[in-house]
């Protein structure tokens, strides 16, 4: 069992420097721990079942396999193992595929550290955090509107979980403030995908907010 007052982060990046550098930020931040770095994923996959990082930082750009083909083999392999990419790339395509692939947020790599260990926390607690530049490009990539009809299929109890999704809220938080149980939380949150057409948190807090549905 992992120590849970203390953020667990591993790191896959092949940029040694970095890597080097980022761990030190880590394991000198309170409340964070570098428990593990990667320079490739092949090297990950070994290893990440004995290191149990809480939040994995991942690069896009490496030699041999992308972050993204990377993402989809790592979340297949460890579902539970929540990860961020951090990268230089800002391009909506690739942004798209992250989330598309499992990530949970996506961060640029010129963010300052304050605001990288602000969006590893929000990752832990559940949220879905993006640099300012990315959130916009996420908010612009779904330009065709709901129809009134996707809209309506919302249940008012679905519009309630989506509200507090796109307030951050972890799914053990939203299950607290609606007093449900977290698989209850977790059926409407199925439901919500399924309606928006959507295939993950991030997703759907963006097409929320471009679509004004709560």
């Amino acid at each position: 069992m992992s120590d849970k007052s203390i953020i667990r982060v591993a790191i896959l990046d092949d940029d040694d420097e970095f890597r080097e550098i980022l761990s030190m930020i880590l394991n000198n931040s309170e409340g964070y721990k570098c428990v593990a770095t990667y320079q490739d994923s092949d090297e990950a996959i070994k290893e990440i079942e004995q290191d149990l990082p809480d939040i994995l930082l991942l690069d896009i750009e490496m030699p041999h396999k992308s972050g993204i083909e990377s993402l989809k083999e790592i979340k297949l392999a460890f579902p539970t193992v929540e990860v961020m990419m951090l990268t230089i790339y800002s391009d909506s395509e690739k942004i798209f595929q992250s989330l598309r692939a499992g990530a949970v947020g996506y961060l640029l790599k010129k963010s300052p550290t304050e605001k990288l260990l602000e969006a590893i926390r929000e990752a832990y607690e559940g949220g879905a955090p993006f640099s300012g530049e990315v959130a916009r490009k996420v908010l612009q990539y779904f330009q065709t509107p709901l129809t009134q009809a996707n809209s309506s299929v919302l249940s008012d109890r679905e519009k309630q979980v989506l509200d507090a999704l796109i307030d951050g809220h972890s799914t053990k938080a939203i299950s607290e403030k609606l007093f449900v149980s977290t698989h209850t939380i977790r059926f409407h949150l199925h439901n919500i995908y399924n309606k928006l057409h959507v295939n993950s948190r991030a997703e759907a807090v963006a097409k929320a907010i471009k679509n004004k549905i709560v």
